[in-house]
């Protein structure tokens, strides 16, 4: 099967977005949204795999990463408007009903994107992000996940993220991204094209926004925000952000979820666990 990647630029909900496909045209579809701070690469170790299998893989640069516009505005970044970006790609794409798997904010997405057009998703996958609901909860009643989510306020400074994190070659997103995985779980080679797509986004302020604006604006959800499509969630359970509590808490709100612990797995599952996350999630979209 072939497993070429081809880039492409496409216009969606007024951006530019950058988008590598793989696999046959007509194979079923899989969209893979991507986290902070990482780029459409965040999703390497599941090309083949998945592309091999038959399926057709669209993986984005979401908006404010890498070689994708970074609108300037904080209203850019909101929940609602990145959730357009995705159903976008999906009407660029003319699909109906697409697999649509998530990691980090990617799943932040992932989730809103089914709560608000569930008409389009055939299938859910989550890495290592809670149910909006849940994760709102959290915020405000758990003091231990409040502390676990403190960068969230330090993103809120203007501009000094940018130039903490930004400086030396980006030397502060390096240390983050090393000190909360495993050792292996990025290679000298990973961090050298985190850096260069670090770069081809004009710094770090796109991708930080994506915090700002939630802060400043929580997307607009319906009444009913369990979903009915089947809902598969892996989660490293060495995350050192995200408790799993909440991955555990999330399963009240799918009304066909299934939840996947990965013991020694950090926030970077995908990585870490490659093979036996290419593994379930072939046997959750057969």
């Amino acid at each position: 099967m072939d497993t070429t990647l081809v880039h492409v630029t496409i216009q969606t909900n007024g951006v530019n977005l950058h988008v590598v496909l793989a696999g046959p045209q007509d194979g079923e579809p899989i969209l893979l949204l991507h986290g902070f701070p990482e780029f459409w690469r965040g999703w390497l170790k599941q090309v083949t795999p998945l592309a091999g299998k038959g399926y057709r893989l669209i993986i984005p640069d979401q908006r404010g990463y890498n070689l994708s516009d970074a609108p300037k505005e904080l209203s850019a970044y909101t929940l609602d408007e990145l959730s357009k970006d995705v159903v976008g790609l999906l009407d660029h794409f003319r699909i109906e009903q697409v697999n649509l798997v998530g990691h980090d904010w990617g799943a932040a997405v992932a989730w809103t994107v089914a709560i608000l057009y569930p008409q389009r998703i055939k299938k859910l996958g989550i890495l290592n992000v809670p149910h909006p609901a849940v994760m709102f909860k959290f915020l405000r009643g758990s003091p231990r996940q409040m502390l676990k989510s403190w960068y969230i306020g330090f993103f809120q400074i203007p501009g000094l993220p940018e130039w903490l994190m930004g400086s030396n070659n980006f030397a502060g997103m390096i240390a983050m991204l090393k000190g909360s995985g495993n050792p292996s779980t990025f290679s000298a080679g990973d961090l050298e094209e985190y850096r260069k797509a670090y770069q081809n986004a004009g710094g770090l302020s796109g991708m930080i926004n994506w915090y700002r604006a939630l802060v400043h604006q929580r997307p607009a959800m319906p009444q009913n925000i369990k979903l009915k499509m089947p809902v598969l969630v892996l989660w490293g359970k060495k995350d050192v952000a995200l408790s799993f509590e909440m991955a555990e808490a999330s399963m009240k709100f799918c009304e066909n979820g299934q939840l996947i612990p990965f013991e020694q797995a950090t926030h970077w599952v995908q990585h870490d666990e490659a093979g036996k996350v290419n593994q379930c999630l072939l046997e959750f979209l057969a």
